[in-house]
């Protein structure tokens, strides 16, 4: 049972943690229907009405719409993911779905992505509601699905059967920004602007399938070993873009370090130097390998799959590089692609972000920056829907927050959770 002593938007990420929401992808996962009819009867309690679409059984999206006092400006959609990464309980030094509070920390998976974002939009709007106050505008808030296997089974289902939810809506907000930074002691927050393009490739090499004591030159998975050693040491050259380049200047303001050297000013950032390099160039991780059913049996077929993040526009000349470092013989298929986006640091909805966080956290710079993942803000942009990422958390400086991103020991401070809840419900109540 959850403590009740616990700030409330604690007491729901908890319980919203505990929920094994797990998606190892390719239509295998433990489907979010719990999870979201948790959240839809939270909804109601708040008198909202609630539609879930369960396009792929259990795999269950829920949406209420909050009138807002001027209905006739655009609507905000405030967005979030149900489903998590998988956690092998054996690698964390707590269970990874019991979602408890120790030292001031919430711990589980889905505490930093992004059952804490979930429950700082739910308590945001508890907030508004419940003190008899309504939206600026009117708000969509949705809850997706199948965010961690690029939305295929979740958003991108919602946005083609259910565009109507999102009538109205010109702009979006969901996961992996608003949140602080510690730049050579001194603290900033990152804006979330863009993301890198999303591809998902497979390698497939063949060869000739044989016993295991032969003397045997055609071998798939060596081919494969070749070709996957071959992508996880290539390094992609730096690419700016205006993001980018503004992020750099941000840092460089605040350390007083050059710009002339991406990589030595993103380590001014800390425990945060990893995430905003892997925004200045592409990057190919090896995921997955996969081959051979005996250990004396040369299997003829051997594969592996590869995260690929592309600087936007950049995807058709990534493809031809790849096919180009592993070779003719290796069959590379796209399992899943998807867009990037970039969006200028300007405009109304960023000015109420960077003011909303400016009234609780004064005098403190936002940044802005370029996402190297991914959001289901991809899916909101066929509908013409600009995207940003605000998730504000005011964060300790030693805390490495964006290395518990799929991570062991996954967790965010309270209070961080606290002041998450109370910027949105600002500006929520002023945008």
């Amino acid at each position: 049972m959850t403590d009740p002593s616990l700030p409330e938007v604690a007491r729901v990420a908890s319980d919203l943690i505990r929920f094994d929401t797990s998606n190892f992808g390719g239509g295998n996962a433990k489907g979010e229907r719990e999870a979201a009819e948790y959240v839809g009867a939270y909804l109601e309690a708040l008198g909202l009405e609630v539609e879930y679409y369960e396009p792929v059984a259990r795999r269950t999206n829920v949406m209420a719409r909050v009138p807002g006092r001027d209905r006739d400006k655009p609507a905000l959609v405030v967005h979030g993911h149900l489903d998590v990464v998988p956690a092998m309980a054996e690698d964390w030094s707590v269970d990874p779905f019991a979602g408890i509070v120790q030292d001031g920390m919430l711990w589980g998976r889905g505490a930093v992505d992004m059952k804490n974002m979930n429950a700082m939009i739910l308590t945001a709007v508890a907030d508004i509601l419940r003190a008899g106050e309504r939206p600026e505008r009117d708000l969509v808030l949705a809850f997706f699905a199948d965010e961690e296997n690029g939305g295929v089974e979740g958003s991108t289902l919602v946005v083609q059967n259910r565009p109507e939810w999102f009538a109205g809506a010109t702009a979006a907000i969901s996961e992996v920004g608003g949140y602080s930074i510690t730049v050579d002691d001194r603290r900033a927050y990152l804006l979330q602007v863009g993301e890198k393009a999303l591809i998902w490739i497979r390698l497939v090499a063949k060869g000739r399938a044989g016993h295991g004591s032969r003397l045997h030159d055609d071998n798939a998975v060596t081919k494969l070993a070749e070709a996957v050693a071959a992508i996880g040491r290539t390094r992609w050259p730096i690419r700016l873009t205006p993001t980018t380049t503004a992020l750099l200047e941000g840092l460089s303001a605040l350390s007083g370090r050059s710009v002339d050297d991406p990589d030595a000013l993103a380590e001014a950032a800390g425990p945060a130097e990893a995430f905003l390099r892997s925004s200045f160039r592409t990057t190919t991780n090896p995921t997955v390998l996969s081959a051979g059913y005996k250990h004396n049996v040369i299997p003829e077929r051997a594969e592996a799959l590869i995260d690929v993040r592309v600087i936007p526009g950049t995807e058709d000349d990534v493809l031809a590089e790849l096919q180009s470092i592993v070779g003719d013989d290796i069959e590379i298929e796209t399992v899943v692609q998807d867009i990037g986006m970039e969006t200028p640091f300007e405009g109304e909805l960023v000015e109420a972000m960077v003011a909303s966080i400016g009234r609780h956290d004064p005098g403190i710079p936002v940044i802005p920056y370029l996402l190297g993942a991914g959001t289901d803000n991809k899916a909101l942009a066929y509908l013409g829907i600009t995207g940003y990422g605000f998730a504000p958390l005011k964060l300790p400086a030693d805390l490495d927050f964006t290395g518990m991103f799929h991570g062991v020991d996954e967790r965010v401070p309270v209070e961080s959770l606290v002041f998450g809840q109370r910027v949105l419900a600002d500006l929520l109540r002023t945008y």
